[in-house]
């Protein structure tokens, strides 16, 4: 497990037992931080999306508790220097599909939805704004993730995309819900099968990135991001609550869309199946580019 380098005094880690997530709490700000580091590679381990959707069942105990002090906020980073998450764990997935063992690949899906779920719904608690930190390369399933939150912010110079059209698949675990959701579907649909990579700026401009922040200063992004909306918090609660109705998206037709999904795997052939090893390969090579802990917030931020 990483390093963690010195926080604020507000912010306090949290004694969660997690291994490949790293938790802290802001009661100034009334802020949740979650930091992902999974191991050995920068993906959504099974591992991981087991202590996401724990982390979340933390909170809302956490919330509903009258007796503690108000979460308001949740915010998903990455501890991984230059990475938020390199999305699906490609290894997991190659050996499920040559094995042909649909149980396990579908288990698998029906967990990042869970965890992706969890987001997208803000907690199930109204009250609550959950925000996806990206500082750095969020790729397919990552990319998922970092659009599950109800805002987006994002460090110049991020990269975010879906590669999976590359070895004949589509991201299948919420990919074309969120991003319909915020520039439309036939864009969703176009950006999906080039499988392009974008700069957090031309996604900014796109309406996919909510706040663009400066190299270095994300956490300072969500600050003044908290300090903003808290000016006219019943407001904004009350616009994405009817935006919500206007434009919904359900646990059970993501869970279709995941059905999809999972028998469309099941048909790739050999050739989709060494672009997915190269592909693995390159996952591991990331995160061998940088620290894991230099993400990690700092004292100034809370000020």
């Amino acid at each position: 497990m990483p390093s963690i380098q010195a926080v604020p005094d507000s912010f306090v880690p949290q004694s969660s037992g997690f291994q490949q997530l790293s938790t802290y709490f802001d009661e100034r700000y009334q802020i949740a931080w979650g930091y992902m580091h999974s191991e050995p590679r920068p993906c959504f381990t099974p591992t991981l999306l087991r202590e996401l959707t724990a982390w979340a069942d933390d909170i809302r105990k956490h919330v509903d508790n009258p007796n503690n002090p108000p979460v308001s906020y949740v915010v998903m980073a990455s501890s991984h220097a230059g990475i938020f998450n390199l999305g699906g764990d490609l290894q997991l997935f190659r050996e499920l599909i040559i094995r042909q063992d649909r149980d396990r690949l579908y288990g698998y899906a029906k967990a990042c939805v869970d965890a992706c779920y969890e987001n997208v719904a803000h907690l199930k608690r109204p009250s609550i704004t959950t925000l996806c930190l990206v500082q750095g390369d969020a790729l397919g399933g990552g990319f998922e993730c970092a659009l599950s939150g109800n805002v987006l912010i994002a460090e110049k110079g991020s990269k975010m995309g879906f590669p999976e059209i590359l070895f004949n698949l589509f991201p299948g675990m919420g990919a074309l819900s969120l991003l319909s959701r915020r520039i439309g579907g036939a864009k969703a649909e176009r950006m999906i099968l080039s499988g392009n990579i974008y700069l957090a700026e031309d996604l900014y401009e796109m309406g996919v990135v909510d706040v663009l922040a400066e190299p270095g200063q994300g956490e300072q992004a969500v600050y003044d991001y908290i300090r903003k909306e808290n000016r006219a918090r019943n407001g904004a609660l009350a616009l994405r609550a009817a935006r919500e109705h206007s434009e919904p998206i359900t646990y059970d037709s993501l869970l279709s869309i995941t059905e999809i999904w999972v028998d469309a795997a099941l048909r790739i052939e050999p050739k989709d199946l060494r672009m997915m090893e190269r592909l693995v390969a390159r996952q591991g090579g990331k995160i061998a580019q940088g620290s894991p802990d230099s993400a990690t917030p700092d004292a100034r931020l809370a000020g």
